[in-house]
């Protein structure tokens, strides 16, 4: 395989990069078909954590926390709130990154089920305290079991037509560095 700009680091940090706007781009879209509506996944969390989960060289804390405030301020949420626990739980994964290395991928999927759990409950909780008007829960929580179903295509889409997987233990990249 060659040694191309999309098989380095920074071409995976680019392509990311364009991915989250367009993402972003597809989310301010009007093309809601009136109210009622069920709200769709949220994709760029599903893409934060299979690809921290698979390559966290590839995203480094800067680069998500700098996608996810742009987000934030973009959609009109309360800026680097959502960030913030973003980027805590794709800290929590590279942490375990050693450990989920050789996790199936059902495992892998009830991990991020839980963190993702874990980001709707944080962030209704600290809405909660500050008296902040929120979403009803049902269309949040609707919101939530839509990402959790979407992260396997997600992580598809990412392995099949990005080649990006996790590297196998011991696994060296060109200069002998471990992956």
């Amino acid at each position: 395989m060659g040694d191309g700009f999309l098989t380095s680091a920074w071409g995976h940090r680019v392509l990311f990069v364009c991915l989250a706007l367009m993402l972003l781009f597809l989310r301010l879209l009007p093309l809601e078909g009136g109210s009622g509506r069920w709200p769709g996944p949220d994709l760029m969390l599903c893409l934060i954590c299979a690809w921290t989960m698979r390559r966290p060289d590839f995203l480094p804390v800067g680069l998500v926390a700098a996608v996810v405030v742009l987000e934030d301020f973009v959609l009109m949420r309360p800026p680097g709130l959502w960030a913030a626990l973003v980027v805590l739980a794709a800290e929590f994964i590279r942490s375990r990154v050693a450990l989920t290395r050789e996790l199936t991928f059902a495992v892998e999927w009830l991990l991020v089920a839980g963190i993702m759990l874990g980001l709707f409950v944080a962030y209704r909780l600290i809405f909660a305290l500050a008296f902040v008007p929120q979403a009803g829960f049902g269309y949040a929580m609707v919101q939530v079991v839509w990402s959790i179903l979407c992260y396997p295509l997600v992580v598809m889409v990412s392995r099949l037509a990005l080649d990006l997987r996790k590297p196998a233990m011991g696994e060296v990249d060109a200069y002998g560095r471990r992956l």
